[in-house]
């Protein structure tokens, strides 16, 4: 994920805003930038790869009077990783920096492009510099014309603002993205979008919410509430710790990265959803010309990410899918025509087999699609096309939030697919569009439920194996929750669909063999239940997760009632992986890092 820092004092501006860079170096970026403004001039660089890159551009620039200044490490969205593309970007007097997605960027851009505004870059960040000094020209002031602009975005973010005509203030704005902003005694005021470039630098801080803006100078910072109320800020003590920092206070980054699905997925969200279409500005619709088939090919978690959008694109989009395991793929001498589409799913875009596949596909002469959260990665650079998932970087190696970001991208595409072959009535497409709206509140984690599965995990912890099973999607997110828990607990488990208990694996049934039952109120409820309680009456110790309680079962976690399955979907996601990394810490192993694995998989 991008991050941002600003810096108002006399001490050496750019050691301070590179200092602060670094520290957000574990959220990930592909190029970073600083911008200082010192007796009315600005310097600005930018480096595209690491800061080291950076820091080689400026080893010979230095500040030592007062000036401000702005970084940015940026993570791609809009525009591929290059020196125009990254942060901070300018105007003709003024630099922003920026975190999130401006959704309406492309109104904006357009109507600013026919006022004969010239954009340098491909991003959407660089409308908010062009916007605030197109206001500047009829406002009263900078503030008023920064307020204004801000009125006129839509979308998540965090901004920082600099102009030369006030070269003593930093102008800010948050929503939905995060930023802070602290003070010390010597009224230096630091900017970042987490605690840690602020460690050592301040004791008390002041988290923004949603909505706020204002400006601070030497002597002041002001804020306005969404209301356009000025408020007080309201300083809090700043941890010391900076591992902890960078956790924001959770245990681990796992955790924390399941705890942030619901931004991320909204950021994934972001700009493709209109009231009555889904729109991937990243794809030609002529991408789909002659196509009868798409085949996707992955790895691990993506492999159950692909196989749960092989039931949404048959079911809404009425495609003829397929999937395929892609180390088992690059051997088996598949036959491929040109009439499919290859859709290859990777989160780093550099996985080994994967990446294989979608050169075999080109080699043939397929149309090729990555789905990736990396761009400029290996996969990106070679496919047809690319839909970003925007899941910002996993520190955690058992994937969470990728996997959540994937299924998002899969939902809307089938959708996009649907528009396209007209397989859905426009009514229902409408429909289909609002229920994912309520994702990212679905898979917010409650005090309540998460207390809940702690306490039940101590139950888990011996036995000779679980059963995950589930129906129709619920088959793979049963698959990715029997390896979330191999994964970081080593416990054994497996995946299966419902109904094949009865084919063999019920033979292993016995109070040691745990049941993990997916049990969607708004998907053949009965039919997983039924199979639920062929379990029981042998008796395997059941745990059901549904929304309607189950009364045969041993535990039961309580989802909350939904409209449609699919958000029953992303809540039972959110309780697999809190239940693998409870039953993980009760065994006292290491969540992040397990033994044997690797974040990224480059190898056969």
């Amino acid at each position: 994920m991008c991050g941002i820092v600003g810096y108002l004092g006399n001490k050496n501006s750019k050691e301070i805003l590179l200092s602060g860079l670094k520290e957000l170096e574990y959220r990930g970026y592909d190029s970073a930038g600083i911008a200082v403004l010192q007796d009315g001039k600005f310097d600005s660089f930018k480096a595209i790869g690491k800061l080291v890159n950076l820091e080689e551009k400026t080893k010979d620039f230095v500040t030592d009077t007062f000036s401000v200044g702005i970084g940015h490490t940026r993570w791609a969205t809009h525009g591929k990783p290059t020196e125009l593309n990254a942060h901070p970007h300018l105007g003709e007097s003024s630099y922003v920096v920026h975190n999130g997605i401006i959704e309406n960027y492309a109104e904006l851009k357009k109507e600013l492009i026919s006022e004969g505004v010239t954009f340098l870059s491909q991003t959407d960040t660089e409308v908010i510099v062009h916007q605030f000094e197109k206001n500047l020209k009829s406002e009263s002031s900078e503030f008023e014309a920064f307020k204004k602009t801000v009125s006129e975005l839509e979308g998540a973010y965090a901004i920082l603002l600099v102009t030369k005509s006030l070269d003593d203030t930093i102008f800010f704005a948050k929503n939905g993205s995060p930023m802070l902003v602290g003070i010390n005694s010597e009224n230096e005021k630091y900017f970042a979008s987490s605690d840690t470039p602020l460690i050592g630098h301040c004791s008390n801080v002041n988290y923004f919410e949603d909505g706020d803006y204002g400006y601070v100078t030497p002597k002041e910072l002001i804020i306005f509430d969404k209301e356009g109320k000025k408020r007080e800020a309201h300083f809090t003590a700043l941890t010391q710790n900076k591992l902890s920092a960078q956790k924001d206070g959770f245990r681990f980054f796992m955790e924390k990265e399941i705890y942030e699905q619901g931004s991320v997925i909204a950021d994934t969200l972001l700009g493709r959803l209109h009231d009555d279409a889904v729109v991937f500005d990243e794809l030609d619709d002529n991408l789909f010309d002659g196509i009868n088939e798409i085949k996707l090919c992955a790895c691990g978690t993506s492999y159950h990410s692909a196989l749960t959008a092989t039931y949404l694109f048959e079911r809404y989009s009425k495609i003829k899918t397929s999937i395929e395991v892609a180390s088992e793929f690059r051997y088996r001498e598949p036959i491929m025509s040109k009439d499919t589409l290859f859709v290859v799913i990777s989160q780093s875009g550099e996985t080994a087999d994967t990446l294989e596949t979608l050169k075999m596909a080109k080699k043939a002469g397929l149309k090729t699609l990555v789905i990736c959260n990396v761009d400029n990665s290996s996969m990106v650079r070679l496919a047809d096309a690319c839909i970003l998932t925007r899941a910002g970087v996993e520190k955690g190696v058992a994937s969470t939030k990728a996997f959540a970001t994937q299924i998002t991208v899969f939902w809307m595409m089938s959708l996009y697919l649907a528009q396209l072959k007209n397989s859905l009535p426009q009514k229902e497409i409408e429909k289909q569009i609002a229920l994912l709206r309520e994702v990212p509140k679905s898979v917010q984690v409650h005090d309540a439920m998460h207390e809940k599965i702690k306490r039940l995990s101590k139950r888990y912890l011996h036995g000779h194996g679980f059963f995950f099973i589930g129906r129709d999607v619920f088959y793979p997110l049963a698959l990715e929750g029997a390896l979330k828990l191999k994964e970081i607990s080593y416990l054994h488990a497996e995946g299966y669909p419902s109904g094949e208990m009865k084919h063999g694996p019920i033979a292993l049934a016995d109070p040691e063999l745990f049941t993990i039952a997916l049990l969607p109120e708004h998907l053949l409820y009965e039919k997983a239940k039924s199979n639920v309680e062929e379990l029981s009456a042998r008796d395997s110790t059941i745990c059901a997760i549904s929304a309607l309680e189950f009364e045969k079962a041993d535990d039961f976690i309580a989802i909350q009632h939904s409209k449609d399955y699919m958000l029953e979907f992303f809540q039972m996601m959110v309780v697999l992986q809190i239940l693998s990394l409870e039953i993980s810490v009760r065994l006292g192993n290491d969540v992040d890092m397990p033994r044997n694995l690797a974040k990224s998989v480059t190898v056969e």
